[in-house]
């Protein structure tokens, strides 16, 4: 028997003012498996993702996590389910530093009812090493590291407290192309502990090599799901623009034929 996905979300619908946003929707996400959901402004992916995260309660439709149905009505619900967003504005405190940012409302305290400083650091270096091992700037507060090094931190920040979904923004969006390329170092590493993700994108060209898979949406409903290694960018482009599903792509019902 197959194990059950990580993440399904079936028939997904919500309306705002008589206007359907997200109609239908399947979408599913594996075990150490990355998805990007790709469409332009007004898709629907967004308002998917935010039901998965516990922002907006859908109309219709059902949510399972790891095979058991879930009721995810608010954020700390999806906290509760190990579902974590990375926003594309990072919401970090920018005068502190890493270790400041991951404990952040849950500092460790010593005996004497002082701050653990040297304890929290310990396992900011311990986290960030599984999943950036060149991260070195720890005393710096994180105004002064780079957007990639920011994107760390924010992640350690959800793997630290057992996030197994995650929700990455818009990744790449102020990325050069020498941290994409370590992004995507970094999504592979979360892959090989099993982690899930779902990846908010407009950009196909740097998604398709972070992701396994695309799903797209267009007009609030799913064109199709493929494999990144049996469609190419021309034919996701075509999906994304035209609401057409090519050849190696599952269609939906939102999918153009022929």
């Amino acid at each position: 028997m197959s194990e059950a996905p990580l993440v399904d979300m079936c028939g997904i619908s919500i309306a705002f003012g008589g206007i359907k946003a997200v109609d239908n929707v399947d979408v599913d996400l594996r075990h150490g498996e990355a998805v990007a959901l790709l469409g332009h402004n007004g898709a629907g992916k967004s308002t998917l993702i935010k039901i998965l995260s516990g922002a907006y309660r859908p109309d219709s439709g059902e949510i399972r996590i790891r095979g058991e149905k879930a009721d995810i009505a608010t954020p700390r619900e999806a906290k509760r389910y190990g579902i974590e967003t990375i926003y594309q504005t990072l919401a970090l405190a920018d005068n502190v530093d890493a270790a400041a940012n991951i404990f952040l409302g849950r500092e460790r305290v010593s005996r004497l009812g002082m701050l653990d400083d040297a304890s929290m650091e310990a396992e900011t270096r311990k986290v960030m090493a599984r999943l950036n091992p060149h991260f070195r700037r720890f005393k710096e507060p994180v105004r002064a590291l780079s957007d990639g090094q920011r994107q760390s931190v924010a992640i350690a920040l959800a793997i630290y407290f057992d996030a197994r979904i995650l929700i990455m923004d818009e990744p790449t969006a102020a990325l050069g192309p020498a941290e994409t390329k370590q992004l995507g170092e970094l999504v592979k590493e979360l892959k090989k502990q099993g982690i899930g993700i779902f990846l908010i994108s407009h950009d196909i060209h740097d998604v398709f090599d972070l992701a396994d898979r695309v799903a797209v949406m267009k007009n609030g409903q799913l064109v199709g799901t493929a494999h990144v290694r049996d469609v190419t960018e021309d034919e996701v482009l075509g999906m994304i623009i035209l609401g057409k599903c090519p050849r190696g792509a599952k269609p939906g019902p939102g999918a153009l034929r022929g």
